[in-house]
């Protein structure tokens, strides 16, 4: 007679079974109905999406054809071969592709700044978009919106500028393509150096502040602002940023007879449409979250189903530099809440490219770890449904705890009946122990809440007695 296991007749009861297991992707859309507005539609004489990926293809044509000779060496290196007979990659990618080293190298920006390449230490890898290139105009555009928003990074600024005075140019940007939007055809470039001008001496008037009294000592004097009412210097910067804009693509310059003319390209005209669309969904919106802190911005999005939460998103990102969004909500997830450091993550698959650096870095602190992964994943391309298959069990499970954690502070004990169902183990005893050994700072107030919430008296009491043993420093 064979003896049996103490955990065997747990095991058996079809009671403490828990449903085929759903990807964790499936329990959030469990969560809430997904509702979707209807999209806007674009200025009219904005051509389809399938002839702006078209001329987004055109722009990007050297940096793809330098990622794929990168994909063809199997990781091309970055970093320069040494020994006898070494030769740099630029010169062998420009052999190869018969371009000059320097077409190679703004190549190679390019496909760094668009996502076709990924780097890896010293290597380079080809990255998810050049995958998709030809068959998904969506990435496409993904790919050359992430190029627009890095125009600066494409065009070196002019030398002997204060890098004051270039943040300041970058920053007042925005209003000089929404000028050029709103004309619709070509604006004489002393217009739009007026309008820069304006802009900028607002920037400067919101960052004043007077110092106190006894502070005034100890403050180094601030420089007076030039002569000319503060603009000697912008021509050359506003040159500057409409050369780096023609570059990716965004507009066009015309000599003119007398003066010079900016006229933005279709692909421009849409993309500076999308992001003033961004800013209106925001001063529109119902929750009102662009002027909050990162924090309270994921906390008034916690109450919207996912559709008009991406919206928010974007809105609250428009509003804000890229770099700077990122750190804030990488910051609130490190927090102790739960349910905001899924919002966070959320908030930066709206991100996307951008953020990727960020987010990889992340991969190394517990907490955060299993969120990264999947924003990886799913950023590389893998289906939300599938993205789950990168994380290890123990990844998998301290996921599950930390989701439940955040039903439990913020949801309904249905819910967190619910959640599971996207535990990965088959039957409640194997997540009970897998729960217990992966050491989640909240496993028991999570357990000791489902305990609460089942209706299953033999579960319920299963899952105290292992909130018991966690809290106990039991087996």
């Amino acid at each position: 007679m064979t003896s049996r296991k103490p955990d065997e007749p747990l095991a058996r009861n079809s009671r403490l079974r828990l449903v085929r297991p759903r990807s964790l992707a499936t329990a959030r859309r469990a969560v809430t109905t997904r509702r979707t507005r209807p999209a806007p539609r674009p200025p009219e004489g904005t051509p389809p999406r399938a002839e702006l990926a078209r001329q987004a293809r055109h722009v990007l044509a050297d940096a793809v054809r330098i990622a794929r000779w990168a994909a063809v060496e199997g990781g091309a290196r970055t970093a320069p071969r040494t020994g006898p007979g070494a030769v740099p990659p630029q010169e062998r990618a420009a052999a190869a592709l018969d371009l000059t080293p320097g077409q190679v190298r703004a190549g190679w920006d390019r496909a760094r700044l668009a996502g076709l390449v990924e780097l890896h230490g010293d290597t380079a890898r080809p990255g998810w978009r050049l995958h998709a290139w030809d068959r998904d105009d969506s990435a496409v555009l993904r790919g050359w919106v992430a190029l627009f928003d890095a125009w600066s990074l494409v065009h070196p600024a002019p030398e002997g500028v204060a890098p004051g005075a270039v943040a300041e140019v970058v920053e007042a940007v925005p209003q000089v393509l929404s000028l050029l939007q709103l004309s619709q055809g070509p604006v004489p470039v002393p217009a739009l150096l007026d309008l820069l001008g304006q802009r900028v001496e607002e920037l400067r008037g919101e960052r004043c502040e007077v110092p106190a009294p006894e502070q005034a000592p100890e403050v180094p004097a601030v420089p007076e602002a030039p002569a000319g009412g503060g603009t000697a210097g912008l021509p050359a910067l506003l040159d500057w940023a409409l050369e780096g804009l023609a570059a990716v693509g965004a507009l066009t310059l015309d000599p003119g007879t007398g003066e010079r003319h900016a006229t933005l390209t279709p692909l421009g005209n849409w993309a500076v449409w999308v992001k003033l669309e961004q800013i209106c969904v925001a001063a529109q919106s119902p929750a009102g979250n662009i002027e909050q802190s990162a924090e309270d911005m994921l906390r008034g999005c916690a109450r919207l189903t996912p559709g008009p939460a991406r919206d928010e998103y974007r809105a609250w990102l428009a509003a804000r530099t890229l770099s700077s969004a990122v750190a804030e909500l990488l910051a609130v997830a490190r927090g102790e809440d739960a349910l905001l450091r899924g919002l966070a993550f959320e908030a930066l698959r709206v991100v996307g490219a951008p953020a990727e650096a960020e987010v990889r870095a992340t991969v190394a602190e517990p907490p955060l770890r299993p969120y990264a992964l999947l924003w990886l994943a799913e950023y590389e391309g893998a289906d939300p449904d599938d993205a789950q298959e990168v994380l290890t069990r123990e990844e998998a499970t301290w996921l599950w705890v930390d989701t439940a954690a955040a039903v439990a502070d913020h949801g309904e004990s249905a819910l967190l009946v619910r959640h599971l169902d996207s535990a990965v183990q088959g039957t409640v005893p194997a997540l009970l122990d897998e729960v217990r050994a992966v050491g989640h700072p909240r496993t028991v107030q999570v357990l000791v809440a489902l305990a609460a919430a089942h209706p299953d008296p033999a579960l319920a009491k299963a899952v105290r007695r292992a909130a018991f043993q966690v809290h106990t420093g039991g087996a």
